[in-house]
Formats: structure tokens, C-alpha cells, sequence
């Protein structure tokens, strides 16, 4: 397994997915130690018709705690917060959320560029972002403005994605530290957990 000579120094992550990144954000979850220490901020795209029963499908496998967050929910430690459906999710200076009904980006909305962007305006290098398997290019660009604002960028290993257009849209912008599978993302922050005890 890579030794990822990790610290405690971040204060966030932030995960996006679309198509075919269900199954490998289970994992993720149901991986995670019930006393998880950072905040980890999930956009995902998902039929905007259909409000329930994500996050309860979501729930089965995780300790952790998962949420749907409401406009001006401040965010803590020890949560998953996950982008309502048919909601754009912010991230605000003031460590809250701020959700809005504006224009469909990349097709989407929730957009995924949205979430990441604005995670990392707000926590900078203390930021670690992860982009999985998805059919568009949505969270190539928030996955660059992570790197460019000196956050650590993960992306699934695109030979073992369903679609792989949302990572290779990725590494194509800009240089990502880690192409892992989703084992090893899972193994990632086990390790991560570990610099906070």
C-alpha cells in the first residue's frame, strides 16, 4: 500500500461522483471510522425528481453520519453532507452552506465544479478532494482550483470507472497527486484518521 506521508493539517474533503460512482462511494462510506475527524463534503449527481431515499441508501452502509445540509447549515466535523437533488451546494467563508436553484452547469445541477470550487476558495491547502467515476466533464475545473489553491487532489483510477470522462476531464486540466482505486482511496483516509489521533 502507498505510504501517502499524510498530516494533520487538513480541515476538509470533498468528494464528486456521478454515473457509476455509487457502488465506490459505498465503500468510501461504509469504510469510514465512526470517529471520523474531518467534514466530508459529497456532490453527487442525482435525479433531480427524486428526493428520497438516497441518503437512507447511503446510511446502510456508513457510521459516520450522513446529511442533507439546509441553506446556512454550518458545517462540522464528523459529518457527510451531501448536495441535495436538483440544489447547487456552496461552500461559505463563514464554514456554512449556502444552496441555490441558478443555472444547470455541466447539465447539472447539483454541479459538482460548484462544490469543489467554492471548498476550495475556503480551506485552501487544508483541502482534500476526490473525483470518481462520471460520464461528463463537471468537477474537472473544481478538481484543478483545489491544486491551484494548494489542496491535495485524488482521482479514481480510470480504467476501473464505470465512465471515466469525469476523471481523464480531470488530470487532463491539471496535475493530480493520487490515481487510486477505490480500495486504496478507502485505505487513504483509514491512514488519514490515523494523523488526527
Amino acid at each position: 500500500m502507498t505510504d501517502f506521508k499524510l498530516d494533520n493539517r487538513y480541515k476538509a474533503i470533498v468528494i464528486g461522483g456521478s454515473a457509476g460512482s455509487f457502488q465506490g462511494i459505498v465503500k468510501i462510506l461504509s469504510n469510514l471510522p465512526a470517529n471520523f475527524p474531518l467534514p466530508i463534503i459529497m456532490c453527487l449527481h442525482r435525479l433531480k425528481h427524486v428526493r428520497n431515499g438516497f441518503v437512507e441508501a447511503l446510511s446502510i452502509k456508513s457510521i459516520v453520519e450522513i446529511v442533507e445540509p439546509y441553506d446556512k447549515e454550518p458545517i462540522k466535523k464528523g459529518k457527510v453532507y451531501l448536495a441535495p437533488s436538483n440544489y447547487h451546494m456552496s461552500t461559505e467563508l463563514g464554514h456554512y452552506f449556502s444552496l441555490s436553484t441558478e443555472e444547470m452547469i455541466n447539465n447539472s445541477r447539483p454541479a459538482i465544479d460548484i462544490t469543489l470550487g467554492t471548498s476550495a476558495y475556503v480551506f485552501r491547502d487544508k483541502l482534500i478532494g476526490i473525483l470518481l467515476s462520471g460520464a461528463n466533464k463537471d468537477g474537472g475545473m473544481g478538481m484543478k482550483y483545489i491544486k491551484d489553491r494548494g489542496g491535495l487532489t485524488i482521482v479514481q483510477e480510470p480504467s476501473e470507472c464505470m465512465i471515466d470522462t469525469m476523471p481523464k476531464a480531470a488530470l487532463s486540466l491539471t496535475t493530480i497527486d493520487h490515481v487510486l482505486k477505490i480500495d486504496d482511496i478507502a485505505e487513504f483516509l483509514k491512514q488519514l484518521h490515523k494523523q488526527y489521533k
